[in-house]
């Protein structure tokens, strides 16, 4: 595992989201999950699979 870099320049790439649902153990158990990426780099990417909808956790 790698630390965290910090980038000082400013960029002007656009992030991209995604989102999933996974279903495993043949179809009985499923679950979200969301991706964000950065378009220019491989190595900059999150995800999540715990999604829970913002108007939930108000």
């Amino acid at each position: 595992m790698e630390p965290a870099r910090s980038e000082t320049t400013e960029r002007t790439d656009s992030l991209r989201s995604r989102s999933f649902r996974i279903t495993v153990d043949d179809g009985r158990d499923s679950f979200f999950a969301l991706s964000i990426e950065d378009v220019s780099s491989d190595d900059a990417w999150l995800m999540s699979d715990t999604v829970v909808a913002l108007e939930n956790e108000r």
